[in-house]
């Protein structure tokens, strides 16, 4: 049995229409490269010429079309000027100067108010001497500049400049770019020397007492730095002192030493400090307050986060139908916790201090004790219907904060509420309570 092999003939009208899709195909792709490439060379042309530039370039092509088209010798001779001036402004701005600019930032971090200050080098390698160009350089919300002096082969500029830290947040350095203009500012060239270096403004924070409040003890937690005689995280060995545990007694030590050794151990809690930290604007007389909460809410997480403490940092989050009603910061470190904290503004959006309770009571278990931060337009009465969405048993502190105000401490139906005037107050607070519990 032998198979038949049969061919298959193609239409003329098929194959056609094949090679005019193909065709089409080709021409749409070319037509979308053309379009890329021309709105690339729009985008460049457009970053050099200013909308004097500009103005030129359109007053030529006018004065040669009505200038040939009316045969007025004047206006093709305003023409032809024309060109010629914007010929010469393009020359001005041939070449590429310097080959190396760089711009260093010592530091990452700082607190609010400490000096900083970047570095700028600008370097000449070239054949010939090089300068009378203008270096820009972004540093925040204002733009410093300099004329760069004639450097010679070989030789560099050297400028270090201070960068502005009176304010928490996060200041953008650079980049840094050098200029060429003509001196009619018809162009403008600049070329990008360095990327966006950032500078962390982190708030201000004083060192506190250990939080020793709101401890549970329990031997399934995590060690502290208290020591005790009985607990089962050891931590060293001790001489006998009278009333030791004689349960305790490490026998072969005490036989190499002659003297009687004790065990020492770690105390093991476990609890979980919450800070809360209000981030309606309603709550704040001013931004002065609101700085005050920042720090004082920073203070108690850092030394938290210092204690190896479970800590949980929450702010005010935005009220409406999805939204959560608080935001965590992360903890993992103190310098992730300042870092997110440069970032972090007082808005009218925020929801409430009570609804933020709330939502941190359903989604973090096992609280023990709550810093609630505020200002002073939080009356009382809203810090004790948001401490009263906590769960019960757990230790609740309220912080006011009024700059340069009087330091005061009450307590209002279980709530401590302490009002602070300077972070100095704060420390001594929280001393005096560690020292009475």
């Amino acid at each position: 049995m032998s198979l038949a092999r049969t061919r298959t003939t193609i239409p003329e009208d098929a194959r056609r229409e094949g090679v005019l899709a193909a065709l089409i195909a080709h021409l749409v792709r070319a037509a979308g490269r053309s379009a890329g490439a021309l709105a690339e060379w729009q985008r460049q042309v457009g970053s050099v010429v200013t909308w004097r530039g500009w103005a030129t370039i359109i007053g030529a092509t006018l004065a040669f079309a009505v200038g040939y088209g009316l045969g007025w010798v004047e206006l093709i001779s305003i023409g032809w000027g024309l060109l010629i001036i914007g010929v010469l402004a393009s020359a001005w701005l041939l070449g590429r100067g310097a080959s190396s600019v760089e711009l260093s930032l010592p530091v990452s971090r700082v607190v609010v108010g400490e000096p900083a200050t970047a570095r700028l080098v600008a370097a000449n390698p070239g054949r010939r001497r090089w300068g009378g160009v203008k270096l820009e350089l972004p540093v925040g919300r204002r733009i410093m500049e300099w004329v760069l002096p004639a450097i010679p082969r070989g030789g560099s500029f050297d400028r270090s400049f201070r960068v502005p830290t009176e304010r928490r947040g996060i200041v953008r350095v650079g980049p840094t770019r050098t200029v060429r203009a003509d001196p009619l500012g018809l162009m403008r060239r600049e070329i990008v020397w360095s990327q966006v270096s950032e500078l962390r403004v982190h708030p201000r924070t004083i060192a506190i007492s250990a939080l020793s409040s709101g401890f549970i003890r329990d031997l399934e937690g995590s060690p502290t730095r208290d020591l005790t005689a009985s607990d089962i995280a050891f931590h060293a060995l001790r001489e006998y002192l009278p009333g030791d545990d004689r349960r305790f007694i490490h026998w072969k030590s005490s036989a190499k030493t002659g003297t009687f050794m004790v065990r020492q151990f770690e105390e093991t809690r476990r609890s979980r400090l919450m800070v809360v930290l209000d981030l309606d604007a309603e709550a704040y007389v001013d931004e002065a307050e609101f700085e005050l909460a920042v720090s004082a809410a920073a203070s108690v997480g850092a030394r938290a986060i210092r204690d190896a403490r479970t800590v949980s940092f929450i702010v005010s989050g935005s009220p409406g139908p999805g939204a959560s009603a608080m935001r965590e910061l992360p903890t993992v470190s103190r310098d992730r916790l300042l870092d997110a904290l440069c970032v972090i503004e007082r808005t009218e959006r925020a929801s409430v201090l009570a609804e933020v309770a709330r939502a941190a009571a359903d989604e973090l278990p096992g609280v023990s004790l709550a810093f609630l931060v505020t200002g002073t337009a939080r009356g009382v009465p809203s810090l004790r219907a948001a401490a009263s969405k906590l769960p019960p048993g757990v230790e609740t502190i309220a912080v006011q904060c009024s700059p340069e105000g009087e330091a005061t401490a009450r307590t209002v139906a279980g709530l401590t509420v302490l009002g602070i005037g300077y972070l100095e107050d704060l420390r001594a607070m929280l001393a005096r309570s560690a020292s009475v519990a």
